[in-house]
């Protein structure tokens, strides 16, 4: 352990510290596949990978067709389009399922928001927004403010005229986030520009049946925008290319990242409605990476890989297959209560009472710990839950070991509570 403490230590001198990446817990030396490696030798399943390893880490295709492009372009200047950045947006709008629509990339998926947020309002003429309590949605001003109603009072105020409702997930949400929608729509004096949200939560949390075509039909009423934030669980990751597709709503817009850049790149896009291209003479995304032909190269192969391999479909079936397997664990780990989400896009449920404790943070890292300890990497998914997110890319084989893992952490955890 002394050269993984030793390298932990550096960065934490030399980064800012942060809640969510620094101190650091260990460190790296390979990600493969769904595979993560420390500088020690040890390996672990990748169950969480921040969400961008839908094909798996270093896909090796994704390797070779980036280093193939950067023999030939590797970077484009605002002004001049590149073939990567062309056939990418193309790509996209093919399995777009509205209306013509148009994309606009950038280099992540706050960003990405940023650029919804003000095509919203110069479409609308409006500024306000509804977004639901409790989401993420990134760490610009505009895309953080959407997740959180009050700022810590040393980073000033947000934007203004965002407005927050009770999210679908709590006890009786959906009802109280219908009425408190027709509410901020009836209280805004200006109208309200968008109402942003994630069609199925990065949490794994699935709305309920009809809900965000309730959505959907209140935007239309009062001319809003309605704009989903798949930046988590879009490309195929939920068994549908589009997370919206299981929802039954269509989007005005729609924005992508995280595993955009096949988990090697930054980058991100929006797909909107075309006829919100309104505005040429604004700079509404206008980045220097925003053509690259390096992060349009990588994203437009992890695309080619989905398309070929059927993993979408590999996706979905996969889901029926993990929940019996779930199923049938929780028989011998009574601990195990479920697991909710769509797809690959999953969480693990417990029962903290199972282990004499309480549901909330602690619990949490408790089985966190006790996952990393068994070589699986994952991260709290709410108070009693853990990500449980493979790989689309994962074989049978691989299934098979994660659940030993898994039931060596459930097996564990009990024992250190006796």
């Amino acid at each position: 352990m002394a050269m993984t403490d030793d390298l932990v230590s550096r960065d934490a001198d030399a980064f800012f510290h942060q809640r969510g990446s620094s101190p650091c817990l260990s460190a790296l030396r390979a990600a493969e596949g769904i595979w993560l490696e420390d500088i020690e030798g040890r390996r672990f399943i990748d169950l969480h990978g921040n969400t961008v390893h839908h094909i798996g880490h270093s896909h090796p295709e994704v390797i070779a067709a980036l280093k193939r492009q950067l023999d030939t372009l590797a970077f484009s200047p605002r002004r001049f389009t590149n073939e990567p950045a062309v056939a990418l947006a193309e790509k996209l709008l093919a399995h777009w399922p509205g209306a013509r629509a148009k994309v606009l990339f950038a280099t992540g998926g706050s960003d990405a928001i940023e650029i919804a947020l003000k095509l919203a309002r110069v479409a609308t003429g409006r500024h306000e927004t509804i977004s639901l309590e409790g989401s993420y949605h990134g760490h610009g001003f505009g895309a953080f403010g959407l997740s959180k109603a009050a700022a810590d009072p040393r980073l000033g105020p947000f934007l203004q005229g965002r407005r927050h409702v009770t999210p679908y997930w709590v006890q009786d949400g959906a009802r109280r986030m219908l009425a408190e929608m027709r509410e901020a729509f009836a209280q805004s004096p200006t109208g309200i520009a968008a109402v942003v949200a994630e069609p199925i939560r990065s949490n794994c949390h699935v709305p309920p049946d009809g809900l965000w075509a309730e959505v959907r039909e209140l935007c239309d009423q009062h001319g809003t925008l309605l704009i989903f934030d798949e930046i988590p669980s879009g490309l195929g990751k939920t068994g549908r290319f589009f997370a919206f597709e299981h929802v039954g709503a269509m989007p005005d817009m729609v924005v992508l990242g995280k595993a955009l850049g096949a988990g090697v790149l930054p980058i991100a896009a929006i797909i909107a409605d075309a006829r919100l291209d309104i505005a040429p003479e604004l700079d509404l995304g206008h980045y220097t990476h925003e053509k690259n032909p390096l992060t349009s190269r990588a994203a437009l192969t992890a695309i080619e890989i989905v398309e070929r391999d059927g993993l979408v479909q590999r996706a979905a079936e996969l889901e029926q297959r993990i929940r019996s397997r779930i199923a049938a664990l929780a028989v011998k780990a009574p601990a195990i209560v479920g697991i909710r989400g769509r797809g690959l896009l999953l969480a693990l449920e417990f029962d903290p009472a199972a282990f004499g404790m309480n549901p909330g943070p602690a619990f949490a890292a408790r089985l966190v710990s006790s996952c990393f300890a068994a070589g699986l990497s994952t991260t709290s998914k709410g108070p009693d839950s853990i990500g449980f997110s493979l790989p689309m890319t994962v074989t049978d084989a691989e299934l098979d070991l994660c659940f030993e893992r898994l039931e060596t952490a459930a097996a564990t955890s009990q024992l250190e509570v006796a």
